[in-house]
């Protein structure tokens, strides 16, 4: 029986200076079978690949990829990527029993919205910014502390691990600790925190700020919660930096990349194709962030939603994003046909109609030549550029298919 105090977790702000060494964690490779079941490329080296699936004893649990492909041990109503016109900041800390390629002992991934600002991790032994944006306005004094609690993190998660397995008595297997944390601003200014640890993929504790206390998910967390709820100070400082800190942190990160976070799309090649005597309309937009968007056809002005079909949302590789909207009409049948998009970027809605040569709606800084033999509308709008195609039996083109890598406690920075 191991003695009380070894069963409790030190509180979720490291001790300054360091605790005491962590028990070893033997760097072994994983056993036969293996934690990975996707050997997808990592944007990051050291990192785990893009929507890699791990198994923890009979819980599989998907490591973050993309970051609305969801958390270790975080139920779907946990906090996840805030909706169209909020932004967020998450910080995702995971520590690993038995590390293996591309799966380091520890790694901490940090978002603005869904876009990577930071990277550390055990094998790089180094914070390092994830866009230009991000390394442009910081010096070297910025990484330097970066990396510095990173490495704190790093110590203190890996004795948490060694509590953890005794605790439940899981033994020398796989187990994985994940934590997020961080903050929403919503669009009238108001903000929102939370803070949630999860334990081989079930969720353990979490962090309410209104009371300063922290909730167990079981049993086995009571210990820990009895004991982080008498750190007082501690609790102010982790309401502290979620209300205030992150926030700032956030508004930080969102001024340094405006230029990408806020960035505006444009509308490509839309070719009708021919069949059974049908036409079909595509629309393609493309270059567009954030993700939210919706695009539709018009027939004489009113939507055809229900005749409109999409192709869904994908990343185009550059950390923007595509869409394409199809729809089959009767060319024998006399209307009027757009292509209509409503996006955050955009100070309204606007629709791109196929019987206009050109169209300026707003800043024109440049003309697109258009295709000769083609009947063609161009609308620009600020940044985004609009073409909308009409050329019968033309065979509708597909869009290319890109890949977006992304993937991702205080009195600390983070």
């Amino acid at each position: 029986m191991l003695p009380y105090s070894s069963h409790v977790l030190h509180p979720p702000v490291p001790p300054h200076p360091f605790p005491s060494s962590p028990a070893s964690l033997s760097p072994s490779t994983p056993s036969s079978l293996s934690p990975w079941s996707d050997r997808s490329v990592s944007p990051f080296p050291g990192l785990p690949p893009t929507g890699a699936l791990l198994r923890a004893g009979t819980t599989s649990c998907l490591l973050p990829g993309a970051p609305w492909q969801g958390l270790l041990g975080l139920t779907p109503s946990s906090p996840s990527l805030p909706p169209s016109g909020l932004h967020s900041r998450r910080v995702l800390d995971t520590v690993v029993s038995k590390p293996g390629p591309g799966l380091p002992w520890f790694s901490r991934v940090v978002f603005v919205d869904d876009q990577v600002n930071y990277v550390y991790t055990s094998g790089m032994q180094r914070a390092k910014p994830g866009p230009l944006w991000m390394a442009q306005p910081e010096g070297p004094e910025f990484w330097d502390e970066r990396t510095l609690w990173g490495q704190r993190w790093q110590t203190w998660f890996n004795m948490s691990l060694n509590t953890l397995s005794q605790v439940y008595s899981r033994g020398e297997g796989f187990h994985i600790i994940q934590t997020m944390f961080g903050c929403d601003l919503r669009e009238d200014n108001t903000v929102r925190g939370f803070y949630q640890d999860s334990y081989d993929g079930r969720d353990f504790l979490t962090f309410d700020k209104e009371t300063m206390t922290w909730v167990a998910a079981d049993i086995g967390a009571q210990i820990t919660k009895r004991r982080w709820d008498a750190e007082i100070n501690d609790n102010q400082g982790w309401k502290h930096y979620l209300e205030e800190t992150c926030i700032s942190w956030l508004r930080n990160s969102l001024e340094y990349g405006k230029e990408t976070l806020q960035r505006k799309g444009k509308m490509g090649d839309m070719p009708l194709s021919s069949h059974d005597g049908l036409t079909t309309l595509s629309c393609t937009i493309s270059g567009f962030y954030p993700r939210d968007i919706t695009v539709t056809w018009l027939k004489n002005g009113e939507s055809r939603q229900q005749e409109t079909y999409s192709e869904g949302i994908l990343p185009s590789g550059d950390g923007t994003y595509q869409t394409w909207v199809t729809m089959e009409i009767d060319p024998k049948i006399k209307a009027h046909y757009s292509c209509h998009v409503e996006h955050e970027s955009l100070l309204e809605p606007f629709s791109v109609p196929w019987g206009k040569e050109f169209v300026c709606l707003s800043l024109c800084p440049y003309l697109i030549p258009v295709l000769a033999g083609v009947i063609s509308a161009v609308v620009l709008i600020g940044g985004i550029i609009g073409v909308v195609v009409w050329k019968n039996k033309c065979p509708g083109k597909e869009p290319g298919v890109g890949g977006f890598p992304g993937f991702p406690r205080p009195c600390t920075p983070a």
